[in-house]
């Protein structure tokens, strides 16, 4: 029996109970289609027949049709789905079998690069990388100087003025233990500046010999000895050269950052701050305990006592009555930690008081720093 529906005949084998291909499993608005019979009553033959043909329908079913706006942007996502459900090992595990060249290019060319641009720091010894020559640390000192004297020359004292003469008096008695070049040397030029701020317990030195002292400081200094503390230890940052050292290493955060964001799959902001968390702050209060280190002893070797040091950072802790953040989210050591190393490093500084023959000189206090 073949029933009006039919237009054209499917390729599909069907057990002879009288009715067509296009009755069996469709739908037909003739009345002479009769329902087919269930899949159990076929033949073993047609019952695959009929299930290799659903499994067909139902794969062709899954290639739906996708807006133009919609492919390479949700393939994009699902991509993006697809590595973030992996962890960490993986990702590592991933990268090292799929870019396992790159990953050894960069090693091996970052740590040639690395080796042969170690060198040692002056006074401690301390290795470090650095590629930053001294001429171009002091470029970037230029530029820095500009912009400081741009923000602050209308607050800046007189060069006649009681503070601009203590300091820079201080800044002549450093520098010869310093080792840095005097102003006309080397084409340093050294200028002494006080900031008339004194809301800020701040100095600092830029390279190239520009010394800034804000007024806030000075009744904390009390005294030229514990001027001598806080300028030496600026100073020891330009002896040290960490304006360089923090250049050079910022590559090899950079390189650690995308890593990071790689493997562990967070976002560039994370990444960095995880990268300044690991690398960034320990480096940079590695530096600042240096500088203590060696401003102490540049400061013994000009005849001012070490023991003002340990004073000084008693006194800068009760100044500083702001409760400071945890030591390994800042960048500098907490006061305590600093003046209990540098209880560590009197017996090193009194000999160098000692050998200068700076016994019988002493240093009162100035009037002009209470």
């Amino acid at each position: 029996m073949q029933c009006g529906c039919m237009r054209a005949r499917l390729p599909l084998q069907v057990p002879s109970f009288g009715l067509s291909a296009r009755c069996a499993g469709f739908y037909s608005p003739r009345p002479g289609c009769v329902p087919p019979p269930s899949l159990a009553q076929a033949s073993p033959s047609v019952q695959q027949q009929l299930l290799r043909g659903r499994q067909t329908q139902t794969r062709f079913s899954s290639y739906r049709y996708r807006r133009f706006d919609e492919g390479p942007q949700q393939h994009q996502q699902q991509k993006g789905q697809t590595w973030s459900r992996f962890g960490p090992v993986y990702r590592a595990q991933y990268i090292w079998r799929n870019y396992r060249n790159v990953v050894v290019g960069i090693v091996v060319v970052g740590g040639v690069v690395y080796v042969t641009n170690l060198e040692k720091v002056p006074f401690t010894g301390r290795l470090r990388f650095n590629v930053v020559s001294a001429e171009m640390e002091k470029q970037m000192g230029t530029a820095s100087y500009d912009e400081i004297l741009a923000e602050f020359g209308n607050r800046i004292l007189p060069a006649n003025h009681p503070y601009t003469l203590l300091t820079a008096r201080v800044v002549e008695r450093l520098l010869p233990a310093s080792g840095l070049p005097s102003s006309g040397d080397d084409g340093n030029e050294w200028r002494v500046h006080v900031i008339d701020e004194p809301s800020q317990l701040n100095a600092f030195v830029i390279p190239g010999g520009k010394v800034f002292v804000f007024t806030g400081i000075l009744p904390v200094a009390r005294d030229e000895a514990g001027l001598a503390t806080i300028l030496g230890h600026e100073i020891a940052h330009n002896v040290a050269h960490h304006s360089a050292e923090r250049l050079s290493s910022s590559g090899f955060v950079l390189l650690f950052a995308i890593a990071a964001s790689l493997i562990f799959d967070v976002s560039g902001n994370l990444a960095k701050s995880l990268a300044d968390l690991l690398l960034t702050l320990p480096n940079s209060r590695t530096q600042e305990i240096e500088a203590d280190h060696i401003g102490l002893l540049i400061m013994a070797e000009s005849c001012y006592p070490p023991a003002a040091a340990v004073d000084l950072w008693t006194r800068m802790d009760e100044a500083q009555k702001v409760a400071a953040p945890p030591q390994f989210l800042s960048t500098h050591p907490t006061n305590y930690n600093r003046r209990e190393l540098i209880r560590g490093w009197l017996p090193q500084a009194e000999d160098k008081y000692e050998n200068a023959q700076c016994a019988a000189q002493s240093r009162p206090c100035s009037p002009c720093c209470q």
